[in-house]
């Protein structure tokens, strides 16, 4: 009997060297997932366990602009990388062209974990190309022991109180916006006027700018470096963290929201290893944590039983917000130009 099981045992291992078993039951398949992305979008524990999980190990490759992001998928004509992450605009763009595969769903059973108010967007009505990570709004955030005025809206910026205080990001389109948005407009208006007129609105501004950049600049605020910034989700909510004494405010004029997506190019080397990935990062706990590392909205509804009570204000909008929201979209080339110009005038400006 002991010689009977010996053998069926070896023949068990045998069989599992050849078929992957790994511990747990899981399958590890081995390959390499090439990961194109912003830098540190991921703990690298999350990523470290995916690799222990799967066997696939990750080669996380990064870009800086979302624009920079869509030419290298263009020149590798939807190849060379298995999953990418980019934001709402961009991801129209790509599908648009054929560079964006059709998810297998059936690879991704996960899928329900999803908060639905995330799905359904303009550059995904259908769903069938994208699982969205991350969420967020522009928002204004200031340090009330170092501003004079209280601030409720964009149009407050332009206070003269505020000259050489106040820090904004690099995002043209989010940066004018805010003129757009005092004048009434709409982000994605293709009217050639109205942009210049939001340009020189924004000139009026540029006194009061101190600082143009993308990164960490809660940093700045937090060090008093600045009395006001403009600011991405994830910075706000690692700069509340930090001191939750900073205002934080939803322009009365209304407000920019996004979507940041996951999806599969088109001619992806191994599109199987993505859909693994994406399986993973749904897991209701692991997103949790992608959650609390990152800042945005979460965007898994399952995940949210597991995010320490610290971060849940930060979860999504507020039930008080009462504003209006508008996602910023795709505009014409001529428009685009016109962007490019007034911010290239207003940074010039500014000094930045």
């Amino acid at each position: 009997m002991k010689k009977t099981l010996s053998v069926l045992l070896a023949l068990v291992l045998v069989l599992c060297s050849f078929s992957g078993c790994a511990a747990g039951g899981t399958e590890k398949t081995g390959g390499e997932l090439v990961l194109y992305t912003w830098e540190a979008m991921f703990p690298q524990e999350v990523l470290d366990a995916f690799t222990e999980e799967t066997g696939i190990s990750i080669n996380y490759v990064n870009f800086d602009t979302d624009e920079t992001m869509l030419a290298k998928l263009q020149a590798a004509e939807g190849g060379e990388y298995d999953l990418i992450i980019a934001d709402d605009y961009i991801i129209e763009t790509a599908i648009a062209e054929g560079l964006v595969a059709e998810l297998d769903m059936e690879k991704i059973p996960s899928i329900g974990n999803v908060n639905p108010i995330y799905q359904g967007q303009f550059y995904d009505p259908d769903d069938k190309y994208t699982v969205p990570y991350g969420a967020g709004v522009q928002t204004i955030v200031y340090d009330p022991s170092t501003v004079d005025i209280e601030i409720t809206g964009y149009g407050d910026l332009w206070d003269p109180s505020l000259k050489a205080n106040i820090g904004i990001t690099s995002n043209y389109r989010v940066m004018n916006g805010m003129a757009l948005k005092v004048m009434g407009e709409s982000y994605n208006t293709n009217d050639i006027a109205t942009i210049e007129a939001a340009g020189a609105k924004m000139l009026e501004l540029a006194p009061n700018i101190r600082l143009i950049k993308d990164d960490n600049i809660q940093d700045d605020l937090l060090s008093g470096e600045i009395g006001a910034a403009v600011m991405y989700t994830s910075q706000v909510t690692m700069a509340m963290l930090t001191n939750p004494d900073l205002k934080v405010v939803y322009p009365s004029e209304g407000i920019g929201f996004g979507v940041m997506g996951m999806f599969v190019p088109s001619k992806a080397p191994n599109s199987d290893a993505a859909h693994k990935f994406i399986e993973f990062i749904l897991d209701p706990e692991t997103a949790a944590q992608c959650f609390e590392y990152l800042g945005y909205y979460c965007t898994t509804s399952a995940a949210e039983e597991f995010i320490n009570d610290d971060y849940k204000s930060f979860l999504t909008l507020p039930d008080d917000f009462s504003g209006d929201t508008e996602m910023i979209g795709n505009i014409s080339a001529e428009a685009a130009e016109a962007h490019a110009k007034v911010w290239t005038e207003f940074k010039t400006a500014t000094g930045n």
